[in-house]
C-alpha cells in the first residue's frame, strides 16, 4: 500500500487565471481519486466505465497512472500505445490522437505508459501545468456527430496527490472516491477532502465530491460492516448506496485483459458495478434537475 502523501505544494495550486469554461457538448468528467493504493481505483474505472457503456453511454477512460493498469486491464497491448496520456499532457499529441477503442462497445481509453512518471519534471515549471488535461478535453467532442459524443470521461488517477492528480481535479466536474472496507479506510480521507477544497478554491470552482464508493466489502467480516457504518456516519449522503463486494472474479478479470462484466456478467462484482452505474446516472439527473 502506497504511503499517504502530503498535500500538493502551494506552487502547483497558485494560478491567477481561471481556464475557459468547457463548451456545452463537453462530457461529464469524473476523476477517480484516492492517494492510498490498493483501494480499487483502477478496478472501479474499468468496471464502472464498462457498466456505463453497457447501459448506453459513450465513455472514455483516461489512464493517468504511470503503471498503466487500466490500459492493460482493458486489453490494450503496450505495443499498440502509439500515443499516451504523457504525450497529451506534454503537448505532443491531441487527446483524440491517443484514444483507442476497447473490446467493449461505446468504451474507449486514452492509455498510459511509464513515461508519465516523469511528467512533473517535464512540465513542472510551465504556467499552465495544472490545466493540461482540462485544455486537452475542451475539444474532445469537436467534429464528432452528436451520437458519437462522449457522455462521460472517467480519469483513473495515480495513488498520490501530485501534479498528475491535480490535473485530473482541475479538469473534473466531480471526484469519485473509492474507499476500501478495512481498518484504515478513513485514514487520509480528510487529507483528500482538504486537497479537493484547495483545488476548488484555486483552480476549479465547480469541483465537487460526486460520491464515495465502498469497495472490497466482505460480509463475513464484522469489521467491514463497521467500516461501512462509520463512513456513512462521517460522510452521510456522499456515500453511494451501492457497496462493491470482495469477489474473486473481479480480481481475476484484469489478468485476461477484460472488465469483470465481460469476464463474468453474473458474478456479484458485475452486478454491483451495474448498480453503481445506475446510481451515478440517477445522481447526475438530480444535479441537472436541481
Amino acid at each position: 500500500m502506497a504511503a499517504i502523501d502530503a498535500p500538493p505544494s502551494a506552487a502547483i495550486l497558485e494560478f491567477p487565471e481561471q481556464p475557459a469554461p468547457l463548451p456545452p457538448r463537453a462530457p461529464r468528467v469524473i476523476a477517480i481519486a484516492n492517494q492510498k493504493g490498493g483501494v480499487g481505483k483502477t478496478t472501479t474505472a474499468i468496471n464502472l466505465g464498462t457498466a456505463l457503456a453497457a447501459i448506453g453511454e459513450r465513455v472514455l477512460i483516461i489512464d493517468l497512472d504511470p503503471q498503466g493498469n487500466a490500459s492493460t486491464g482493458l486489453g490494450i497491448d503496450r505495443r499498440n500505445r502509439r500515443y499516451s496520456t504523457y504525450d497529451v499532457l506534454t503537448g505532443a499529441a491531441r487527446m483524440r490522437d491517443a484514444v483507442l477503442p476497447t473490446a467493449v462497445p461505446h468504451l474507449c481509453i486514452a492509455p498510459s505508459t511509464m513515461d508519465l512518471s516523469g511528467l512533473e519534471l517535464e512540465i513542472g515549471q510551465a504556467r499552465d501545468r495544472a490545466y493540461r488535461l482540462r485544455d486537452a478535453l475542451v475539444h474532445l467532442n469537436d467534429g464528432a456527430p452528436a451520437h458519437a459524443d462522449y457522455a462521460y470521461v472517467l480519469v483513473d488517477c495515480p495513488p498520490s496527490l501530485n501534479l498528475i492528480t491535480v490535473n485530473a481535479m482541475a479538469a473534473a466536474n466531480a471526484i469519485l472516491v473509492p474507499l476500501q472496507c478495512e481498518f484504515f479506510a478513513l485514514e487520509g480521507l480528510s487529507q483528500l477532502l482538504k486537497t479537493v477544497e484547495q483545488v476548488k478554491e484555486t483552480l476549479n470552482p465547480q469541483l465537487s465530491i460526486h460520491g464515495i464508493v465502498l469497495t472490497m466489502f466482505d460480509a463475513r467480516n464484522n469489521l467491514s460492516g463497521q467500516v461501512v457504518a462509520d463512513v456513512r456516519e462521517f460522510m452521510g449522503r456522499k456515500v453511494y448506496d451501492t457497496v462493491i463486494p470482495r469477489n474473486v472474479r473481479v480480481s481475476e478479470a484484469p489478468s485476461y485483459g477484460k472488465p469483470v462484466l465481460v469476464y463474468d456478467l453474473k458474478c456479484s462484482g458485475s452486478e454491483a458495478y451495474l448498480r453503481l452505474a445506475t446510481e451515478i446516472i440517477q445522481r447526475e439527473k438530480e444535479l441537472l434537475a436541481g
